[in-house]
């Protein structure tokens, strides 16, 4: 029988040494109230410790909340992750070395939620080849700390494949909207699904306690059988936390849940800045019929420009989180969309992504080299970890990498169709060699994907003789804030063109989405 604990009764049942799988995505589908009891159990009486910590994506607020309440030193001995980007203070842990931690594709991660709850060996996927997850690389280890091997080449049919594994976890901390009498989790109001389902069926079926968070009891059978998402018997208790926010920016948006649809006039333009100038060059790229996936970072604000513009309806973008229609959001509401057209179960987006189904890609990069390798998830102090750009970038048709020039302090402005940048970035992106592989330009070229860069004054493609400049923002100097801003020297098109000056003005620009077949520029 289901029993309905205390977020404080529910977080005591975690014992030290357990493998713990907490669900979420960013802000949404976080079990607040079980995690913050957990944090505080810890800082009392010292327990649980050495917790193997398994985690999907990025769960906090970048500060707090989150898997950020699980930062303290001896709380989790082990970690194996998907993205650690939104828990600094996890993060620094792991850079410290303070942790064993690994870092494996988003995708993968979800993916392993099926196996770990099938018992089967791991994961067997090309995604990974010829980046840092690669064991010739990395193999997904995050620091000094971490030896064993979690990932191992493995030839198939002649050709090679990556297995990942992870340890089966034997407690999960998830989150729904509703429960019925019996424990069967409904998830009307959440704005994402995830792999809730799987992390509970791999807990029961190793004879662990799964725990779940929600807003209410209703009353036995009661519930949409479409909308149940954890069957009862897969769950052991219940955490009752009324007051619980769909992310971690709002209350509840029925517009992120479905329902209800509203206008997307609504939607507010951002203000124009260097980001914004990116995402509406960016949004040049997109043709009538795509079907789009946006990652974090600037790329996520490309909905708003095509919302701006009237064109939402043109295309089909979609969000790893299983996000598919709509309007994705950032920042804080990252993961979820207003009015989407699915919300699908995360493991299942990345099986659509990883069989190469998306039509074009929008990612962000921390730097470039001169071979079109790309790095985002180990610089500076940072250690994100991939998300889901791994599984992306390696699988769809065309690849639009976005990002500023130089970072640290760059001040540039569109000012009445031009750009000028009133203060340098401390910084270079285009660096002779990335600090770790996220993407691998060679096996890009040589899978035949299609590849450019976006900045907020230039637009690079890449070729098989290396990073090719094509095009300028206008107002500005090609040596002084291109070339000079450089470690080294891009291939310069012959046919070298100006970037539309319609991006640099306020308002909309009316944008014409050319079909797929036109190709060429919207």
């Amino acid at each position: 029988m289901v029993r309905i604990l205390s977020a404080a009764d529910a977080a005591a049942l975690v014992r030290d040494g357990d493998v713990l799988a907490v669900g979420g995505n960013g802000g949404t589908g976080v079990a607040e109230s079980v995690l913050a009891s957990l944090e505080e159990r810890f800082l009392t009486t010292g327990a649980p410790r050495a917790l193997t910590l398994f985690h999907v994506t990025g769960i906090g607020a970048v500060t707090e909340k989150g898997l950020c309440r699980l930062a303290h030193d001896g709380l989790v001995a082990r970690v194996v992750g998907g993205n650690y980007g939104l828990q600094l203070p996890f993060m620094k842990l792991i850079t410290d070395n303070r942790m064993e931690a690994y870092n494996f594709p988003q995708g993968v991660m979800a993916q392993l939620c099926r196996t770990l709850a099938a018992r089967q060996p791991g994961v067997l996927t090309h995604v990974g080849l010829h980046t840092y997850m690669d064991p010739r690389q990395d193999g997904g280890r995050m620091n000094s700390r971490t030896k064993e091997d979690l990932v191992s080449v493995v030839p198939v049919a002649g050709e090679e494949f990556l297995l990942y594994r992870a340890p089966t976890p034997t407690v999960a901390i998830l989150r729904g909207t509703s429960a019925d009498e019996d424990g069967y989790v409904s998830m009307e109001h959440e704005a994402t699904t995830r792999e809730d389902l799987s992390l509970a069926q791999a807990v029961h079926n190793a004879g662990g306690t799964v725990i779940v968070q929600v807003k209410r009891i209703v009353r036995r059978g009661t519930q949409h059988p479409q909308m149940v998402k954890i069957p009862g018997f897969l769950v052991d208790v219940l955490v009752v936390e009324p007051q619980q926010m769909q992310t971690y920016a709002t209350v509840h948006d029925g517009a992120r849940c479905g329902d209800v649809t509203v206008p997307v006039s609504r939607i507010e333009p951002d203000a124009m800045s260097e980001r914004r100038v990116i995402a509406r060059r960016g949004a040049f790229e997109l043709r009538r019929g795509d079907v789009v996936n946006l990652g974090v970072g600037v790329s996520a604000m490309i909905p708003n420009v095509t919302a701006e513009e009237g064109v939402s309806e043109d295309i089909t973008l979609t969000v790893e989180s299983g996000i598919v229609g709509g309007v994705p959001g950032h920042g804080r509401e990252f993961g979820t969309a207003i009015n989407p057209r699915a919300i699908l179960d995360q493991p299942y987006q990345f099986d659509f992504y990883d069989g190469g189904g998306l039509d074009v890609a929008f990612l962000s990069f921390a730097e470039v080299d001169p071979a079109g390798n790309v790095n985002v998830t180990r610089f500076g102090g940072r250690y994100d970890g991939s998300g889901g750009f791994i599984d992306i970038s390696q699988n769809t048709r065309r690849l639009v990498f976005s990002g500023t020039l130089t970072g640290g302090g760059l001040i540039a402005v569109p000012v009445d169709g031009r750009l000028e940048i009133r203060r340098e970035g401390q910084f270079r992106k285009m660096v002779p060699a990335v600090g770790q592989i996220s993407f691998n330009g060679r096996h890009a070229l040589a899978r035949g994907q299609q590849v450019s860069f976006i900045t907020e004054r230039a637009v690079f493609r890449l070729t098989a003789e290396g990073l090719m400049l094509t095009e300028i923002a206008p107002g500005i100097d090609l040596q002084k804030d291109v070339l000079d801003q450089m470690a080294f020297p891009p291939l310069l098109a012959p046919d070298l063109r100006t970037m539309d000056e319609r991006i640099f003005r306020a308002g909309p620009m009316g944008l014409r989405m050319p079909d797929a077949e036109e190709g060429g520029r919207a």
